[in-house]
């Protein structure tokens, strides 16, 4: 199934990716010792950038794509001091999750400028 999907197991044992190789599944041995040079690896083997494209983004949970929506169309479903600070709202389109770029977001954009970064002077 791995190969048929063209997809790729990510691994840090190396154990297993003996085991995979020997099958013929594409592996990636994950070296980084944090989540930066991990990024980093993984950008430089696949070859992409670090820019958030919300329009393709998926649902952490299920996969699905999401999508924007209106603020009214999920008051019911958020808290309400999110509704406060908050105006832009995704949900996803197969399990209803709804995401904003909420506290974390800040250290989702930190994380990402600092493996951009050592990505550029490697």
């Amino acid at each position: 199934m791995v190969n048929s999907e063209s997809r790729v197991l990510l691994t840090r044992d190396q154990e297993l990716v003996h085991q995979a190789l020997k099958k013929g599944v594409k592996t990636f041995f994950v070296k980084g010792i944090d989540n930066i040079e991990t990024l980093v690896d993984l950008a430089n083997w696949f070859g992409f950038n670090f820019e958030i494209e919300l329009s393709i983004s998926r649902c952490p949970k299920c996969n699905m794509l999401i999508r924007l929506v209106t603020k009214e169309s999920v008051l019911l479903e958020i808290p309400e001091l999110t509704a406060l600070h908050y105006e832009e709202f995704w949900k996803c389109n197969g399990c209803g999750q709804v995401y904003w770029q909420g506290a974390h977001w800040k250290m989702i954009i930190k994380t990402l400028k600092e493996a951009k970064r050592l990505l550029n002077n490697k």
